[in-house]
């Protein structure tokens, strides 16, 4: 698989809740364009607070009907293996935060396979590889669809979905998916796109808030180990953006900001 990685920048924001509002701006513009374009539009989502706040936020916005819905399809970077209903699933706080408002077709959700389906987790994550498969263009090497944009949460750690530091699954470049075990963060069981997935996106956008992230920042701009530091890894072929609220930024050096993507 070939890949074209862009240079990391980074987009600063005062607090968390104009984090979530700037980025949320930037999202449905970009989707806008696409879909006016008469383009369908592939989206990974991810978890976490920030994740859900940027979704809550494009409810609200004014361009929200600008949206064709009908062409945008929504994945996940990773999923906790849970019952479809717990409150920890990704997709359950995705959907209440957004998708539940929208009028999107039903095939155009693809959730990865929930723990009370009758499904282990090993053929969760065959599921979701093969789910993936069905949509990969028709046009290149990829097994997979590459999306317009792929967010990511960034843990203190520097994790991204379930690629946590110094485990095997953040080396594995010959599958799309896989089942994670014994996870280092609650819930122990987790399904994870691998990395080749993530960076075969057009944009990686990482959204980060906090004082406690600043750490992850520094080390994944400082251009540390993506196996020590996942979110060093993190690269897009058009965009890798860090979107980040000021107490995150404090280790960011000057000349990577930038205030005009």
């Amino acid at each position: 698989m070939a890949e074209f990685w862009s240079e990391k920048r980074v987009v600063i924001s005062p607090d968390p809740a104009t984090l979530a509002e700037q980025v949320s701006a930037r999202f449905l513009n970009r989707l806008a364009k696409i879909t006016e374009d008469g383009r369908d539009a592939h989206v990974s989502l991810t978890g976490g607070s920030m994740g859900s706040a940027v979704l809550a936020a494009a409810g609200r916005h004014p361009r929200l009907g600008k949206v064709d819905w009908s062409r945008v399809h929504f994945w996940w970077s990773d999923e906790r293996f849970v019952p479809r209903a717990h409150p920890d699933r990704n997709e359950k706080q995705a959907r209440e935060a957004l998708l539940d408002a929208l009028d999107l077709p039903d095939g155009n959700i693809h959730s990865i396979a929930a723990s009370d389906e009758g499904i282990d987790l090993d053929a969760a994550s065959a599921a979701y590889a093969e789910e993936l498969a069905r949509f990969r263009p028709d046009h290149g090497d990829d097994a997979w669809p590459s999306f317009d944009v792929c967010f990511l949460g960034v843990g203190p750690d520097a994790h991204i979905a379930s690629l946590f530091p110094d485990r095997h699954e953040i080396r594995v470049t010959d599958e799309a998916v896989l089942p994670v075990r014994d996870s280092p963060k609650p819930p122990p069981e987790r399904v994870t796109m691998t990395r080749p997935v993530i960076n075969s996106s057009q944009r990686v956008w990482l959204v980060m808030s906090g004082s406690d992230k600043a750490s992850a920042l520094g080390l994944a701009l400082a251009g540390a180990s993506y196996h020590s530091v996942p979110a060093a890894g993190a690269k897009g072929r058009r965009r890798t953006i860090f979107f980040v609220d000021e107490a995150a930024a404090s280790q960011v050096p000057h000349e990577l900001i930038t205030g005009e993507y």
